[in-house]
């Protein structure tokens, strides 16, 4: 079965994301993404797969993925329990870290790390530890701190002792066979042109499909209705507008597609727990708290 894309999204202000999900969620399906990962398992066990590697898993477990590698951890959680934490994810990607390279030659010693990463590394239980405390940091560091963090992470990891390569030398990921299938050519097709009037209709064309066989299709494979998966990608889309332009935010509104200020501003709040301009006045206020002075 081909992985899914998974589109990151890591906004033009950061040079890595991270974050925490539940169980069920969205992304828990064989997937994968030009963004290097690491993702530690703070509650449940199950199993996991990485590449052509499957193995058990249990609170506790540090893993590492490169680009485009496949991956998916499936927890031993009866039909129809939610757990809030299930995972905490570093995401970032290999142009800002090479950059990074480049720019500091201190970093080459990374390059190890990241090579390893192409085939999944599992990290032994104290380095786990260890990374554990300055993932959580991370998830509330901002400014400066917040690169001390990663980069010390990242140190970490590149000492680290005892770590397991996952899947075999021979694994290839074949990302642009990936790509190929529908859902991802759709997925693909979403993530360039959110901010144009598309529609599902119009999608459904592109696919070959009835809309109502699209949507039930769309449905299946991201685990959200087709309006939903794009508004969150017009409003992660504004957000980067807000944090990055003066626009206002009727401008920023129409920019990222959505057709009346009532329900951008409606989308907004449901997914942020803000208003556009609340947001933009808080992450103003952040900026110059950090401010040296």
């Amino acid at each position: 079965m081909s992985p899914y894309l998974e589109i990151v999204g890591i906004q033009e202000q950061e040079s890595f994301k991270v974050w925490t999900h539940g169980y069920p969620y969205e992304t828990v399906r064989w997937h994968f993404h030009p963004e290097y990962e690491l993702n530690y398992i703070t509650e449940t066990s199950g199993r996991y797969f990485v590449g052509d590697h499957t193995g058990t898993f249990a609170p506790g477990q540090l893993c590492m993925m490169g680009p485009n590698l496949p991956h998916n951890w499936v927890s031993d959680v009866p039909r129809g329990e939610h757990v809030e934490r299930r995972c905490i994810v570093l995401q970032f990607s290999g142009k800002c870290i090479r950059r990074g390279i480049e720019a500091f030659p201190e970093l080459g010693r990374l390059e190890r790390l990241l090579a390893d990463s192409q085939r999944g590394i599992l990290f032994s239980e104290p380095v786990a530890q260890r990374a554990a405390t300055l993932l959580t940091a991370l998830l509330e560091a901002q400014g400066i701190q917040r690169i001390h963090g990663f980069l010390s992470l990242l140190e970490l990891l590149a000492q680290a002792p005892d770590s397991t390569l996952l899947a075999t030398a021979a694994y290839r990921p074949d990302p642009e066979g990936y790509r190929s299938s529908m859902i991802n050519q759709v997925l693909g097709l979403l993530a360039q042109n959110a901010h144009e009037r598309i529609t599902e209709p119009d999608l459904a064309r592109y696919a070959g499909m009835e809309t109502s066989a699209f949507s039930r299709f769309f449905r299946r494979h991201t685990g959200v209705p087709f309006v939903q998966y794009v508004n969150r990608l017009r409003v992660n889309h504004a957000c980067e507008l807000l944090i990055s332009t003066d626009k206002p935010v009727t401008e920023v509104c129409y920019d990222c597609g959505f057709n009346n200020l009532s329900n951008f501003n409606r989308q907004f709040l449901a997914l942020k727990a803000m208003p556009p301009s609340q947001f933009r006045r808080y992450h103003r206020l952040n900026v110059l708290a950090e401010a040296p002075g």
